[in-house]
Formats: C-alpha cells, structure tokens, sequence
C-alpha cells in the first residue's frame, strides 16, 4: 500500500500493538476521527482497557487481548502496523523484565513477520532510551548513544536497539516500507498514575500535599512532550514518504527541580522537595534534536509546558 492514500484520506486497516496503552489510545484517538478501521491489540499488561473503552462497540474499532510474543493471526487486510507494545516506565519494565525483552525481541519478528505477510507498512515505537545516558546534547538520529548493555534498564534500551535493529534489516532484506519513531518523554492524560514516571509522581504528591521525591541532586534534565504533540508527529511520520528515522519529543529542556518547582505552583501545593539517591544508570539529560522533523515531516510541538501540566493535573485530579 502507498501512504499517499492516507494522506489523501482513504480509510485504511491499521493495526495497533500496546493498543490500550497511554500513548497509543491517544493514537486510536487521532486515527478513528480520521475514519480509519482500527485493530487494538493489546494483552493488558501495563495497557488499561478504560482507556479506550469510549472506542469499543464502534464497527471500525476491534480490540484483540493477545500477547505480541506469540504468533499474530488476524485475517483482515491490515494496510499499516504501528508497533509500540512494551512496559515503558522503568518501574514496569523492571518488574516485568524478561516480557520487556521479549516484546522488543520476538514481539518485533512478530510484528514484522506480519507487515511482511500482509504487504503492510511499518512504523517502530522506539525510545530515547535507546542514547543512554548521552554525551552530547541535543540528540541527533545519528548518534549511536551512551549504553549499559548490562543495566537494570538495559531490558528496555537493548530490546528497543534490537528492535530498530530487526526493523532496518527486515527493511532491507524484505523491501518493507519501515519508520521508526524515537519517543522522548511524553506526558498526559491516561498515564498510569503509579508506574513511577517523573510527571505523574510529582501531580499526585503535589496534590496530597506530600513531599516531592527528587531523586538525585534535581539538577538532571528532561524535555516534555505533551501527548497530543507526539501523536501529531508520529502521525505525520505515518502519512510521510520517508522510511527512516525520526526524533520526536520538545527540545525544552528543564530542570527536575524546576519541573517540581512548576507543579507545586500550579497546584497550590504545600509540598517540599526531599532528595533520594539516584536510580543507576539515570541518565543527566535529555534533549531532541528535532531538526530533521521540522525540515522534512513539517512537525513540531505546540503544547507550552505550563498548558500541558495543567491539563495533566486536572485529569490526575479526577483520577485520585
């Protein structure tokens, strides 16, 4: 299938692994309003069926409980595969390690098994993750990274580099029409409230008026995508002609100090800040280079930080 037949509007057969996850219910979202057949699948590991319980009984929505591990039948045409099965917040993914490896590893030759069988086009969730802790910033697509191959995250970053790894070579083995998305931090409503990312643990602290946990000196960096930002750009990805690699993530970089300082002030919290030491293998910081999809998918974030958090906060909020 062409991807100019999305672009022009065709309703096209989509298949969505992690289909029930936090950003790609917000994807389901996004690809449903444009009139596309969606197959959600999803085993429910670390994915929440609420979040996309407001799709299901639609006739374009079908959800499919299934573990990407295993063999993947389905007889519908499928046009397009967006892969993004796998725990991503470092609590899950390290109390779910040899599933995580396995998602990126054999959930991938699935995957791709499938595109190549179906004649479908290809889009890989990766990971920032995937640069370590990285000694240059901003990141490029091609830097190779800083990596741990042996750490307490490298389940997720090595499933992840595997993962890109099979897709390049089934790529150029199989003539498939493949991308890959590298997903820098990402935040909104559907986060699980308890996997231990840096957003949701400050909101609910902040909230409860409990001390913030800051782990390390505070002085490490992160940049923060809104979730309606990052399904922007991985959809522009989609309707592209590119088969490549792409960064997507805001290049505004911030403090976790500051970030903290910001929610406390939003909420009208009484909280202060208390220091942990900090997790191994924690990167110091994290910055896109975001270049080459400004140049070449016309893509970046529009979602100030403070507009973002606010909309997180409130959604939390309703959730507490």
């Amino acid at each position: 299938m062409n991807v100019l037949f999305i672009i022009h509007g065709d309703s096209v057969n989509i298949l969505i692994t992690g289909g029930a996850g936090f950003v790609c219910s917000h994807l389901a979202d996004k690809l449903y309003e444009e009139k596309h057949k969606l197959f959600l699948l999803d085993n429910l590991l670390t994915g929440n069926k609420r979040n996309i319980d407001h799709l299901l009984g639609n006739e374009n929505v079908k959800f499919i409980e299934h573990d990407v591990q295993n063999h993947i039948e389905i007889s519908d045409e499928i046009d397009f595969i967006f892969h993004f099965a796998s725990a991503a917040s470092p609590i899950a993914y390290q109390e779910n390690p040899v599933n995580t490896l396995k998602a990126g590893s054999i959930g991938t030759i699935n995957t791709l098994g499938l595109a190549k069988v179906k004649k479908a086009e290809y889009l890989l969730a990766s990971t920032s993750e995937i640069y370590g802790d990285p000694e240059v910033s901003p990141q490029r697509e091609d830097y190779w990274g800083n990596v741990n191959p042996n750490g307490e995250r490298s389940m997720y970053d090595e499933a992840k580099r595997f993962a890109e790894a099979a897709t390049a070579t089934y790529s150029r083995t199989y003539s498939l029409n493949t991308k890959v998305v590298r997903i820098f931090n990402t935040y909104g409503p559907r986060m699980q409230l308890n996997d231990g990312r840096v957003v949701t643990n400050f909101i609910v602290q902040a909230l409860n008026n409990e001390d913030i946990t800051v782990y390390g000196d505070g002085l490490q960096t992160r940049s923060f995508s809104y979730v309606d930002d990052t399904v922007d750009g991985i959809i522009s990805l989609m309707k592209s002609n590119y088969n490549d690699v792409f960064n997507i993530g805001n290049p505004n970089e911030i403090t976790i100090n500051e970030l903290a300082t910001r929610i406390i002030e939003l909420t009208n919290s009484n909280s202060k800040l208390i220091n942990k030491d900090l997790p191994e293998d924690d990167p110091k910081q994290r910055k896109p280079d975001i270049t080459k999809a400004k140049n070449l998918l016309n893509w970046e974030p529009k979602v100030e930080l403070n507009v973002g958090l606010t909309k997180t906060i409130d959604w939390v909020s309703s959730e507490l």
